[in-house]
C-alpha cells in the first residue's frame, strides 16, 4: 500500500512542527508529517540525561508566533521545554497530520512522475510531490571507535540515549568527552558516583551561566500586559546577535569575553596543575562556547579525576588511558556529541538520475542553497541544513526563517503551474563561494581548533557566518533567477 500526500514532513521537532503549522496557516492540509517516536520533540524529546537544559534564553528558545508567559528560569530545563513543544503541538492540532512510529528509512525521486517516493522501516511507502526533511543535526550520537569497547562487562551508554536502569550510586564511572551534554551531567552525577573519571581530549570555553529563577511579576506582566513579553523578547534577540560581531571575523572583540572566562577558571580552581589542564588552547568561540557554574567546581572533589591522556583502549573493568594506566569503571558514559556534518552519510536519498545525496556531498562537499535546497534534488527542502546552525543566537529564529521560505516557494511553483523546482548550480555555487568566504575570515577557522563545525576537508559547512537578520533579508523572498522551474508536458 503506498500512501499519497502532497507534502511530507520528516520528523516533529522544532522544525518539523514549525513547518507544519506554517503549512497549515497557509491553507495546506494535504500534508503529513512522519515521526519515528511516540510523541514530538526530536531532540528535546530524546536527550533526558541528568541537566539536560537549553544554553540559549528560554524566551527566544521558542515560536515567535507560541509565545510561553511561564518558563520557569532563564534557560529551561529539557521537561520543561519538551512539555512545551507537546503543549504546542496539542493547542495547534498538529497531532492529526503527525503518524507516529513511522522511521523513514530513505527517499528517491521519479522523474518521469516528478514525486519523492519515502521508504520506511516498516516497509510501507509514502509519496508526495514535496519532502520537507527536519530532521536536524543533533540525533545521530557519535560513539567512537575504540578497541576493547565490546568486553566492556558493565554498561556503556552515549549521553543521548540515558540507560535510566543504571544506578551510578556508589559506582566507579568513566565519562569519556567533555562537550554540551556532558558539562550538564557530570556535576550531577558526580554527586552520587563513588568515583569518576573524566576524559579530556580538549577542554572547552566555559562561561559562567546567568541562569535565575524568573520572578512571579515578571511572569504575571507577561500574561497581563500586551506587547511585554515580545518587548523582552525583542530585547534578548539583540542582546545575542551582537556576539556574531566577535565570531564573524572581528576578532580582536574576544579578548574581552576570554578575560571573563580566565578570570573565572582561576577563581573556580586554585591548583595551577588543574587549571592549566581545563584551560583552552584556542581562540575563545572556535568551538562551541558552553555554559555552567557547577562543571569547574566539580574537579574539587577528592572523587573526581580528569585524565587528559587520551584512551588507549577499553578492557572488562575499566578504561586504558594513553600512557597505559587503567582506570576502573563499573560504568562508561560517552558525551561525545552528535555526527553533523556527516549525518547525511545516515540519510539514503537519490534525487534525478539517481544521484545519491551522501555520495555527491562526499565528493563535492555539502553544499546546498541557503541550507535548504539542492541542485539536482528537485522538491526536496531541508531545516537546519548545511552553514544554517548558529554559535551566538537561537535556532529557532532561522527555523521560522526557513518556513517562511518555503512556504514562498510552494506559492511561487503554484502561481508558476511548476511541478518541480531546484536551485540552478550556478547559484548553488555562487552561494557557497560567499558563504565559504565569510566563514574563513570567522572564528571558527582562525580560532586554532578543529571542531564538529568543520567537515574532513577542513570547511566549515556547520555555522551561519553573518547576522540572523541577514538570513531573514536574504530568504525573504523566492529569487525566481536561482531555481529551474519545471513545467508539466
Amino acid at each position: 500500500m503506498v500512501i499519497k500526500k502532497d507534502i511530507i514532513i520528516i520528523g516533529t521537532g522544532f522544525s518539523g512542527m514549525g513547518m507544519a503549522m506554517k503549512l497549515r496557516d497557509s491553507g495546506r492540509q494535504d500534508f503529513v508529517v512522519l515521526e519515528k517516536a511516540q510523541d514530538v520533540g526530536g531532540t528535546w524529546r530524546d536527550n533526558t540525561y541528568p541537566g539536560c537544559e537549553c544554553d540559549i534564553p528560554s524566551h527566544m528558545y521558542s515560536f515567535s508566533y507560541e509565545l510561553n508567559t511561564g518558563w520557569s528560569k532563564s534557560f529551561s530545563g529539557q521537561p520543561e521545554i519538551w512539555a512545551y513543544m507537546r503543549k504546542v503541538a496539542d493547542e495547534q492540532g498538529l497531532r492529526p497530520f503527525i503518524n507516529f512510529g513511522v522511521e523513514v528509512k530513505g527517499a528517491s525521486w521519479d522523474e518521469d512522475r516528478r514525486v519523492w517516493t519515502v521508504r520506511t522501516a516498516s516497509g510501507e511507502d509514502y509519496e508526495a510531490r514535496v519532502v520537507v526533511a527536519g530532521v536536524g543535526g543533533l540525533h545521530i550520537p557519535n560513539i567512537p571507535e575504540i578497541d576493547g569497547a565490546e568486553t566492556f562487562a558493565g554498561p556503556r551508554f552515549h549521553s543521548a540515549s540515558w540507560d535510566h536502569s543504571v544506578d551510578l550510586k556508589g559506582k566507579k564511572v568513566v565519562v569519556i568527552g567533555t562537550g554540551a551534554s556532558a558539562i550538564q551531567f557530570i556535576p550531577i552525577i558526580a554527586q552520587e558516583t563513588e568515583h569518576l573519571t573524566v576524559f579530556q581530549r580538549t577542554p572547552p570555553w566555559v562561561l559562567p551561566k546567568k541562569d535565575k529563577p524568573t520572578p512571579e511579576w515578571r511572569k504575571k506582566a507577561f500574561a497581563t500586559i500586551p506587547g511585554a513579553q515580545r518587548a523582552y523578547r525583542n530585547a534578548l534577540y539583540w542582546s545575542l546577535e551582537v556576539r556574531a560581531i566577535a565570531f564573524n571575523g572581528h576578532l580582536d572583540v574576544l579578548p574581552f569575553a576570554e578575560k571573563i572566562v580566565t578570570k573565572y577558571l582561576a577563581k573556580a580552581i586554585p591548583d595551577p596543575e588543574l587549571r592549566a589542564k581545563l584551560t583552552p588552547d584556542y581562540r575563545l568561540g572556535c568551538k562551541r562556547v558552553l555554559q555552567s557554574n557547577t562543571y569547574y567546581p566539580t574537579f574539587l572533589r577528592d572523587d573526581v579525576d580528569l585524565s587528559t591522556d587520551g584512551v588507549r583502549e577499553i578492557v572488562s573493568d575499566g578504561v586504558i588511558d594513553g600512557n597505559g594506566v587503567k582506570h576502573e569503571a563499573d560504568v562508561i558514559i560517552y558525551g561525545t556529541g552528535f555526527h553533523t556534518i556527516d549525518a547525511f552519510d545516515y540519510l539514503d536519498i537519490k534525487g534525478k538520475s539517481g544521484v545519491d545525496l551522501a555520495a555527491q556531498f562526499r565528493e563535492t562537499g555539502v553544499e546546498t542553497y541557503m541550507g535548504i535546497m539542492v541542485n539536482g534534488f528537485p522538491n526536496l527542502a531541508f531545516m537546519l541544513g548545511p552553514n544554517t546552525a548558529l554559535g551566538h543566537n537561537s535556532v529557532v529564529f532561522m527555523i521560522e526563517q526557513q518556513t517562511k521560505f518555503i512556504i514562498r516557494m510552494l506559492d511561487e511553483m503554484d502561481r508558476r503551474g511548476a511541478v518541480a523546482v531546484e536551485p540552478t548550480k550556478e547559484a548553488q555555487i555562487e552561494f557557497n563561494i560567499e558563504i565559504q568566504r565569510l566563514v574563513e575570515k570567522g572564528i571558527w577557522t582562525q580560532g586554532g581548533c578543529t571542531s564538529w563545525y568543520l567537515d574532513s576537508h577542513g570547511k566549515n559547512r556547520t555555522i551561519w557566518p553573518k547576522f540572523t537578520f541577514q538570513y531573514w533579508w536574504e530568504t525573504r523572498k523566492v529569487n525566481a533567477p536561482d531555481f529551474a522551474w519545471e513545467h508539466a508536458a
